[in-house]
């Protein structure tokens, strides 16, 4: 009888142990390295991730809270579908124009008590994850309100961290926060509480060990889900998906998100690698998203000149404005932005003939706005007329009537769906009045370059504006440039507004807020930093005192590209990135390091023996220009100065 029941016990232990690996769902990327694993354990959904059979992810949690009920727990597997995705796509305004995307995808269904379902949708391409939640209709369902997620990411013990904090709400200049323009941990280990306990933004760069690296983020977010942020990752690291603090946005609007049934969340997304050349390279978050509308017309991108950046809001009068349209039409710029308090110091009347001037030096123009209607206190104009549907589309007509091109709209500050709704909501209304737009003081971009046709670029960074008015991020302007393109610049366009040729960053030039990076350092920021449409920093009188070379390579340089490489470089310490625009490669590269760096250049791109135009620095700092060969081995020495750098043009 002992040896039936054992026998029995046996056979029901091998029966649960098969099972159990049933339920499990297992996704590989095509090439076979990544692997992302998900299963139920004790009522709990959760997925682990594996590259080259390392652990990048340990068992980190999935599901969420939802006003119909718990998504979290208690739940048991139903089934797992596995298919392939495949799409070409061009894209004109990211860091590769023609890609393509191929991945493995698996639906993995879960319920709960009630026989509602929840389906977990992971699609693995090689080096990126892409995972979401889609709910169908729960019988007579067809809306629930989306309260919390319990999505986490665990990372091993040895990991490091690159994070950049979140704002306190209703903080900062006239309560605008948060706006995305924090500094950021520097290789510190996971699990580091963050000031007032708000987490992290996204994306998320981590090392982990001597593993390799995994960045986080997430695409996708449109007017029907909230923005969404990291937790501190104080337990044992694990970070979680975090939804807006109550007090952002003045107390108003849920924190949550409103779904209609069926209906699917934004999806969260993973590059990993060994190196740091998937994390550049990557495309995952316009590869798993499509545009919402089609565009009015074909936009044309480029480059501006802006004098509110150095010459601040003295500046905003016809005189001054003239002289930056004639900087813009001497440089062959396409563009100008006329920033803030336009519509008092100069008018709508007058502004309609500036923007005749402005024409008839072949520039046109960008206009500033303030977004505010209710939710900060920022008093600089225009106010009032970004902020309801009917003011909105009462200016853009007017816009469109007198040729304006673009829109930059100003203080934000909020992740709530409501405030989705309201970057949605401009995006689309200008789109009819043919009319782009680039967002200051505000939230990352999720995917919003192949979203919305008409859209081109995001602030979102500490950018050139902090240079100014901050000596720590003066001091730190090289630490950060290293870190953009393997952080932010790397998810999204990035509308810096940097490139600055006065030694001192103020209008008269000769004291005051000294720049401490050299003049390679600034050329070279114009490559490394991504967007389609950038407002430069140059000053009228960089025509005479800046140097000649510096400014024919200004003339010559793009705003968008057709590929974009990783050649070397460390988070915090240095990076040489690659970008061509037709036939043509830049390779440039910063050093944020206290000694000069020597580097040897060997990327595939340069062949022996051919002719290549370098600018890098001398010795005492100045800009060098010269005319180089490669060596017979396809390398070429450059040696960047502290808070110096470089960049070769082939």
């Amino acid at each position: 009888m002992r040896i039936i029941f054992q026998t029995l016990a046996l056979s029901l232990c091998l029966f649960v142990s098969a099972m159990a690996h049933a339920q499990e769902g297992v996704v590989t990327s095509p090439d076979g390295e990544l692997s992302v694993t998900v299963a139920v354990n004790n009522g709990i959904p959760y997925y682990t991730v594996t590259h080259k059979g390392q652990v990048f992810l340990e068992q980190s949690p999935l599901g969420l809270i939802t006003n119909e009920g718990d998504f979290s727990k208690e739940l048991t597997y139903v089934a797992q579908q596995a298919e392939t995705v495949n799409k070409t796509y061009q894209q004109d305004k990211i860091k590769s124009s023609q890609n393509q995307y191929a991945a493995n995808k698996l639906t993995y269904t879960v319920e709960d008590a009630k026989k509602r379902q929840l389906h977990i949708v992971f699609q693995v391409s090689n080096n990126n994850i892409a995972f979401r939640y889609e709910l169908p209709t729960w019988k007579e369902r067809r809306a629930c309100v989306v309260l919390k997620e319990a999505t986490g990411f665990k990372l091993p013990a040895e990991t490091t961290t690159f994070l950049s904090s979140m704002m306190t709400p209703m903080g900062a200049f006239a309560r605008t926060s948060p706006s995305y323009e924090s500094g950021y941990t520097n290789d510190e280990p996971v699990g580091k509480p963050t000031f007032q306990n708000q987490g992290y933004v996204f994306p998320g760069l981590f090392r982990v060990g001597d593993k390799g690296w995994v960045l986080v983020s997430e695409t996708g977010v449109s007017s029907l889900y909230c923005g969404s942020h990291l937790s501190d990752g104080t337990q044992e690291g694990l970070y979680t998906v975090e939804f807006p603090d109550q007090r952002q946005n003045n107390g108003f609007g849920s924190t949550g998100a409103q779904l209609g049934l069926p209906g699917a969340t934004p999806w969260r997304t993973l590059t990993i690698g060994e190196t740091l050349a998937p994390i550049v390279e990557t495309t995952i978050p316009y590869d798993v998203v499509e545009p919402l509308y089609q565009a009015s017309q074909e936009y044309a991108y480029g480059r501006g000149t802006w004098s509110w950046i150095v010459w601040q809001d003295n500046s905003m009068n016809w005189d001054d404005q003239v002289k930056y349209i004639d900087l813009a039409s001497e440089m062959g710029f396409e563009y100008i932005l006329i920033d803030a308090l336009w519509d008092t110091n100069i008018g709508h009347e007058r502004m309609e003939e500036l923007i005749k001037y402005a024409n008839s030096k072949k520039v046109d123009v960008f206009l500033w706005y303030n977004s505010n209607g209710s939710f900060n206190d920022a008093p600089q104009g225009p106010r009032n007329r970004m902020s309801t549907s009917i003011a909105r589309k009462e200016e853009m007509k007017w816009l469109k009537r007198v040729g304006v091109k673009g829109l930059k709209v100003d203080f934000f500050g909020g992740d709530k769906q409501e405030t989705m709704r309201f970057y949605e909501d401009i995006l689309s209304d200008a789109n009819d009045y043919g009319l782009m737009i680039i967002f200051h003081g505000c939230t990352l971009p999720r995917g919003w370059e192949r979203m919305y046709p008409n859209y081109v670029g995001s602030e979102a960074v500490l950018a050139s504006e902090m240079l100014i008015f901050s000596q720590d991020v003066r001091e730190k302007e090289a630490f950060y440039a290293t870190l953009h393109p393997f952080i932010r610049n790397a998810v999204g366009c990035m509308e810096f507004g940097g490139v600055f040729m006065n030694r001192y960053l103020n209008k008269g030039n000769q004291r005051g807020q000294e720049r401490l990076t050299t003049d390679a350092f600034q050329l070279a920021t114009g490559v490394l930093f991504q967007n389609p449409v950038q407002m430069f920093a140059l000053t009228p009188n960089n025509l005479t005192d800046a140097p000649q070379a510096a400014l024919d390579f200004m003339k010559e340089l793009p705003t968008t590209w057709d590929e974009t490489l990783f050649i070397d470089g460390y988070p915090g310490k240095y990076t040489v990135i690659a970008r061509r625009h037709g036939d043509v490669w830049y390779i440039a590269g910063v050093n944020a390091l206290e000694e000069p760096l020597k580097l040897t250049i060997n990327p595939s791109i340069l062949q022996a023996g051919q002719t290549v135009k370098i600018y890098q620095d001398n010795k005492d700092r100045t800009l060098s220009e010269a005319t180089v060969k490669v060596d017979k081995k396809g390398r070429i020495t450059v040696t960047m100065q502290p808070k110096g750098g470089f960049i070769i043009v082939k």
